[in-house]
C-alpha cells in the first residue's frame, strides 16, 4: 500500500516497541537499560535513541516465562481449585507465597561464564527431575499434587530470578564503566509478560536500588497489545525524523533479528565478576550475598 500510494514507510522491530513502550506512560528520557523478559524473549540492552539500541545480553535456550509454565504445567497446577485460569507463571507466582524459597536448592547456573546471555533450560530440566523425584517419594499418581508443590514453587521462582538478576547486574557494571549511562537520572525499564510477576519485579527493584536505577514498568495492557507497541513506535521514529523510507524495495524482513549492535563479545572480554550480588528475599529485604 505504501507503495502504491508512495506513501513513507516505517519499518519496525517488535522488541524496540517493547522497549519503547513505556515512553507512553513515563517520562523515559534517553539514554536508558531496558531488561525484556516474557514467554519467547529474555534480553537486555541500552537504548540511546529511538532507532539506537545495544544489545548485552540474550536468551541461549528457553526464555523465563517458557520455563515457568511448562514447570507449572507439570506440577499440573490447573487442577487446584482456585489455578485453573491462571497462566503457568501466575499460577507458580501465586503458591509460591505459601512457600519456603530455601526449601529446595537449584543450581546457581552459568557462574563461569562472564557475560550477560540467559539459560533457563537447564533450571526447567532439575525442575522436572525433582518434580519426578517427589512423586516417587510420595507415590503421586494421575492428577495428583506433590505435598511440596508450595516450596518448590517458591523455591524456582527464586532460582530464576536468581539468575535473572546476576547477569542484570553484570549488565549494568558494564554500562557503567562504559558511559553509557548518565549518573543521573539513571533509568531502567523492565517490559513483557514476566514483568507482572511481583517477585521477579521486586528482585529487579533490589538490583536497582544498589545501583542508583529508577524503575519503570509498563502497565500490562501495553505489554501485550502489539497494536499499540507497534504504533506508539512509529510515532516515535516519525517525530524523530528516523527510520523512515519510501524505497520499500530496500527494505529486508528476517525472521529473527538482534534488537540492535550486540556487544555481547565485548561484555564477555570485560571479564566482570560479582563480587557481592544481591541476595533476594521473599520479605523484600536487600541485602548482600558472598558468593559470585
Amino acid at each position: 500500500m505504501a507503495k502504491e500510494h508512495n506513501k513513507p514507510f516505517i519499518p519496525i522491530h517488535h522488541m524496540q516497541a517493547h522497549a519503547l513502550t513505556v515512553r507512553m506512560v513515563e517520562k523515559v528520557n534517553f539514554p536508558f537499560m531496558v531488561f525484556l523478559v516474557s514467554g519467547g524473549h529474555c534480553l537486555l540492552a541500552v537504548v540511546k535513541d529511538v532507532d539506537e539500541f545495544y544489545l548485552l545480553g540474550n536468551e541461549l535456550d528457553d526464555a523465563p516465562g517458557e520455563a515457568l509454565d511448562k514447570v507449572a504445567r507439570r506440577l499440573k497446577l490447573r487442577n487446584i481449585p482456585g489455578y485453573e485460569t491462571l497462566s503457568g507463571g501466575g499460577a507458580i507466582e501465586k503458591m509460591a507465597k505459601l512457600g519456603d524459597h530455601l526449601s529446595i536448592r537449584f543450581p546457581v547456573v552459568m557462574t563461569q561464564t562472564l557475560n550477560c546471555n540467559f539459560s533457563f533450560a537447564g533450571l526447567k530440566q532439575r525442575a522436572q527431575e525433582i518434580i519426578q523425584e517427589e512423586e516417587q517419594k510420595y507415590g503421586i499418581v494421575a492428577d495428583e499434587i506433590i505435598p511440596t508443590v508450595a516450596n518448590f514453587c517458591a523455591s524456582f521462582q527464586y532460582a530464576v530470578a536468581r539468575h535473572m538478576i546476576r547477569r542484570l547486574e553484570r549488565a549494568l557494571i558494564y554500562a557503567e564503566a562504559k558511559g553509557f549511562i548518565p549518573e543521573r537520572p539513571k533509568s531502567m525499564v523492565l517490559s513483557g509478560g514476566v514483568a507482572c510477576n511481583e517477585f521477579i519485579r521486586d528482585a529487579v527493584r533490589q538490583v536497582c536500588n544498589k545501583y542508583d536505577y529508577e524503575l519503570f514498568c509498563p502497565p500490562p495492557k501495553l505489554c501485550t497489545d502489539n497494536g499499540i507497541m507497534i504504533a506508539w513506535n512509529g510515532m516515535e521514529k516519525w517525530i524523530a525524523g528516523k527510520g523512515i523510507t519510501k524505497d520499500i524495495d530496500s527494505i529486508t524482513v528476517e525472521n529473527k533479528s538482534l534488537i540492535g549492535k550486540s556487544l555481547i563479545e565485548d561484555v564477555e572480554n570485560t571479564r566482570i565478576r560479582l563480587r557481592n550480588p544481591v541476595k533476594l528475599v521473599q520479605n523484600k529485604d536487600a541485602s548482600q550475598e558472598t558468593t559470585s
